[in-house]
């Protein structure tokens, strides 16, 4: 019993190799709390976008297209979300996404309990 004790409390270190943009951001999901549609909307932002700011006009336009979604201001309202969870970050060009979520692989998680 002693021995499993000591075995649980060593570092352990997991790889994860995401093969879509949608599963790389699931990994931070239990950190941002984010819906389903949530990760679909910001992970087409991250594929599809062509400018600097990710929630411009047209990656909007393209975003919208790619799930079908009809008014691309509806969009809006995932971005005040995405905002509001700390997925994104307002900044003076428009969003950028969060340096939590730019994809690095020397990021190391650290789980304390």
């Amino acid at each position: 019993m002693g021995e499993l004790k000591y075995h649980l409390k060593m570092p352990r270190r997991i790889k994860i190799n995401p093969q879509t943009t949608y599963q790389f951001l699931q990994v931070f999901n239990g950190i941002l709390e984010l819906t389903d549609k949530e990760l679909e909307v910001l992970s087409n932002f991250i594929d599809l976008s062509t400018t600097i700011n990710l929630c411009s006009s047209e990656n909007k336009k393209l975003v919208a297209e790619k799930l079908n979604i009809e008014n691309p201001n509806t969009l809006n309202i995932y971005v005040k979300r995405l905002k509001d969870k700390g997925a994104i970050t307002k900044t003076k060009n428009g969003y950028t996404l969060s340096k939590l979520l730019e994809r690095n692989s020397q990021v190391i998680i650290e789980i304390n309990s």
